[in-house]
């Protein structure tokens, strides 16, 4: 009996030798079981060869309701532990992680994988071509109701001799196509991140893919860890573009993820892409934040806008109604600048009401871009040229007498109708605090544009307001007298400097020819105007002269706006040193260690040119714009461009003047003050210059 069993024990092992050198022949270990989860090593060759690394794989089996963990597990768990120190001939192995998936359970947010997966592994050989025997111990946390720490003890013996595929070789090279690849900040691919922006514990990431985006996912990676909710999903550009949001979870006090460095891996079915960043400040980022500061910020972004220059012409208007309320009863006094004040908030209404619609109807969205069409910019002509004829006193005939009384008259339309107009004036301008405000409302919904835009108006409508609250101030005004007309015929001058501000930008969007035609139908309007008023009124010339000149300004402005508005006048400003904008070559220029100056500019914002004339093409500066090493970029928003309007909002931003510096001390861009200053550009680029 013992002898049989024997003998049987003795061919037992005989049979199982075989098939276990088998195994180890095909590149793969055997099957350790721990609880719920099962693993094995695989290779990719049958032997070592003579590579310098083989790729290898950890491939695991959970039973049904179970998961283990990615490298940042999330809310609870932790990753694959590895110790590598029973295999002989290994000098090292590195995992690799494919893209995970999200578990949300009763509010937390975890990621791993579950039922199956191999994880790429890269073992490199002490020796290269000698037998590589690999001993591994792996900690994994299992989870399904309850987590269940596991220790699995594996093995895989490579051979020396030719590195042959081994029967897992596919596997391992599909497990290695799910590896996230890493991609840069803005680049391309079928799936890129287009920008990280944060503020406090909110996070905002911006992806785009080139065949649209099916089911977005976004894995958050800091030191030291925090945990972030799963993301808010809002699509655009017929879901090619999406922007994701996400808070941390339990984030500890005072954090402001602005500035932090971030590892960012965008998922969307078997595309994944991993991108390391710098998070940007977010947009409308204050203490305090919320739709309350913001209301502040904005409040205090209207005020401001009465300074800018862009309004200096409305700021003349202000004053004549100051000085003709001089002695008038107080009731009156409040009324009149009421009706102002009233002017000025429904017209920022109506701008938030065209702005929500534009954006519902996808289309892009920005502070001043009424000034990119060329027949607003005509409409804007005709209408400061008739302000500065009334101030001069041109309007004497019927005619333009009953638009005189709407204009300057005695009533509340002619208050009303200032307000409109210094709004109309003031939105080529992006004020301190107005383009933070701006872009908090243009990112959010309806009732933050609509809110945002109110407390501009009351902003810009304070002076008015404080007026009527205090009527007596009109009392302490010097009385009407000869002098009021000399000043009348002054602020007539100034208004029409800002008819003649208001053709050159017309040049750049429909030619010098056009807007030379729009010039003398203006010259001839005003001169209808003056023949009006110095012909006798008895002879009936007058009348006749003014409807003729409006007639014909009305016949022919389509004329010249029309076959001309698709030819731009080249800018006689592009200096050599200014290269057009091209965002893809930013990060190349970046990549070889040159410094990026990008100036959103348009020929219609007055404070874009108040930054070239006073900082950029003057002293320091200029002169750090001659360095080879500096590419200055001009995206030139005169006219609409999608390309410019995206890199706007990619960055928060939805009005100009906007100036940011990249570099390789600052590969995701230092934003500039909307009023620049030379110390604040030069601090920007010796910071995005310097090297880490």
């Amino acid at each position: 009996m013992n002898s049989f069993a024997g003998r049987a024990l003795v061919v037992a092992l005989l049979t199982a030798a075989p098939f276990a050198a088998l195994a180890q022949d095909s590149g793969q270990g055997a099957w350790t079981k721990a609880g719920p989860v099962e693993a094995r090593l695989v290779s990719s060759a049958r032997a070592v060869g003579d590579l310098d690394a083989l790729p290898l794989g950890l491939e695991l089996r959970l039973e049904p309701g179970w998961k283990t963990y990615w490298r940042s597990p999330g809310d609870a768990g932790y990753p694959p532990r590895l110790d590598w120190s029973g295999s002989t001939n290994l000098k090292d192995a590195t995992l690799s992680y494919p893209a995970p998936h999200r578990f949300s359970v009763l509010g937390f947010e975890s990621a791993g994988y579950d039922v199956e997966t191999l994880l790429p592994l890269r073992a490199v050989p002490q020796t290269p071509g000698k037998p590589l025997d690999l001993a591994l111990s792996a900690d994994l946390l299992v989870c399904s109701d309850i987590c269940v720490p596991q220790t699995v003890k594996l093995t895989l013996a490579l051979p020396a001799g030719p590195a042959q595929p081994g029967d897992s070789a596919n596997d391992v090279a599909r497990a290695q196509s799910l590896v996230p690849r890493v991609g840069a900040l803005g680049g391309a691919g079928l799936v890129s991140v287009a920008s990280v922006r944060g503020a406090g514990d909110a996070l905002e990431i911006e992806a785009t893919a080139t065949d649209g985006f099916v089911s977005p996912d976004v894995f958050v990676e800091t030191d030291p860890p925090l945990s972030f909710t799963a993301p808010k999903a809002v699509f655009s550009d017929n879901d090619k573009r999406v922007r994701l949001t996400l808070r941390a979870s339990d984030p500890p006090k005072d954090l402001d993820l602005a500035g932090r460095a971030v590892t960012v891996t965008l998922v969307d079915g078997a595309r994944a892409v991993e991108t390391p960043a710098a998070v940007a400040p977010l947009a409308g980022a204050v203490a305090g934040r919320g739709l309350f500061a913001m209301l502040g910020v904005a409040l205090l972004g209207g005020v401001i806008l009465n300074l800018m220059p862009c309004v200096l012409p409305v700021l003349s208007l202000k004053l004549l109604s100051v000085i003709k309320h001089g002695g008038r009863a107080t009731g009156a006094v409040r009324a009149g600048f009421l009706a102002s004040a009233a002017g000025i908030l429904t017209s920022f209404l109506l701008m938030a009401s065209a702005l929500v619609a534009v954006k519902a109807a996808g289309g892009a969205v920005g502070w001043g871009i009424q000034f990119q069409q060329p027949l607003f910019l005509v409409f804007m002509v005709v209408l400061v040229t008739l302000f500065s004829a009334n101030l001069w006193g041109l309007f004497e005939v019927p005619l333009p007498r009953a638009l005189a009384d709407r204009l300057a008259g005695d009533g509340l339309a002619g208050p009303f109708a200032t307000g409109a107009f210094a709004t109309l004036l003031a939105t080529p301008c992006s004020a301190p605090f107005l383009g933070t405000a701006v872009g908090f409302a243009l990112a959010k919904g309806p009732v933050e544009i609509y809110a945002i835009f109110a407390a501009l108006g009351v902003g810009l409508a304070l002076p008015y307001l404080l007026v009527a609250a205090w009527p007596r101030v009109a009392a302490w005004l010097p009385r009407p007298g000869r002098w009021m007309a000399r000043l009348r015929a002054a602020m007539g001058v100034a208004l029409a400097a800002t008819a003649l501000w208001l053709l050159s930008v017309l040049v750049a969007q429909i030619g010098e020819a056009a807007a030379g035609g729009v010039a003398a139908l203006m010259i001839g309007l005003v001169a209808a105007l003056w023949l009006g008023r110095r012909l006798p009124q008895r002879s009936g010339w007058a009348g006749p002269a003014l409807a003729g000149g409006l007639a014909l300004t009305a016949f022919a402005l389509p004329l010249a706006v029309g076959p001309s508005a698709g030819a731009a006048a080249s800018t006689s400003e592009a200096a050599n040193r200014w290269t057009p904008f091209a965002e893809s070559a930013i990060r190349e220029h970046v990549a070889a260690g040159r410094v990026v100056f990008v100036d959103v500019t348009a020929d219609w914002c007055i404070t874009c040119q108040a930054n070239k004339k006073l900082v950029l093409n003057r002293g320091t500066v200029a002169e750090r714009f001659a360095d080879p090493a500096l590419i200055a970029m001009r995206a030139d928003w005169t006219r609409p461009d999608e390309a410019i309007a995206r890199f706007l909002a990619d960055h928060g931003r939805y009005g100009i003047p906007f100036n940011i510096v990249y570099g390789p001390g600052a590969p995701q861009g230092i934003a500039l003050p909307e009023l620049l200053g030379e110390a604040a550009v030069i601090e920007a680029l010796n910071q995005a210059s310097k090297r880490s």
